[in-house]
């Protein structure tokens, strides 16, 4: 399993010193928790963790990974991923150990976005207010192919949920 998620609604008049270090707002961090929840009542506890470090994402991810019982050092924080394109998120996840068969891939549109609709075929489906993957989104996906061999047609949506 592939899941995807958009870090939670963050927060524009925080006087944050840069866009990386922007927290989340109150209703991302209750979405957050929502999310994490959501999973864990559908036993969606990923093996492998993957997130950009940036302030929103890390708010995002800790919450979710309370609520599946996983521990913040289970969590690979990795700089590329912030503000990452399509082919730079395909790196990270083609160099994820075959020993794992999940990973949770915590992250920013547009390259979540458009790496949902490059695994889909441009055939996902758009929220009420045109977006793919709003904030606290979650794309899950089952793929047929190794994480080195994932590429567009060989993932296959099977839901996205917005904690809202």
């Amino acid at each position: 399993m592939l899941y995807i998620l958009r870090h939670a609604k963050s927060a524009w008049g925080t006087n944050a010193a840069s866009d990386f270090q922007r927290p989340l707002a109150k209703r991302g961090v209750r979405n957050a928790r929502q999310m994490g929840k959501w999973m864990a009542e559908r036993a969606m506890i990923p093996e492998c963790i993957l997130s950009s470090p940036a302030l929103r994402a890390w708010q995002t991810v800790t919450p979710v990974c309370t609520q599946l019982g996983i521990d913040e050092t289970g969590i690979e924080f990795n700089s590329a991923l912030y503000l990452a394109d399509v082919n730079t998120l395909l790196s990270c996840i083609r160099q994820v150990p075959e020993t794992y068969q999940s990973i949770l891939l915590v992250g920013h549109n547009p390259g979540l976005e458009d790496l949902v609709s490059w695994l889909t075929g441009g055939e996902a489906p758009l929220f009420d207010n045109g977006k793919l993957l709003p904030t606290a989104t979650l794309a899950v996906f089952t793929n047929k192919v190794s994480w080195e061999q994932l590429d567009a047609g060989q993932a296959r949506l099977e839901t996205i949920k917005c904690a809202r």
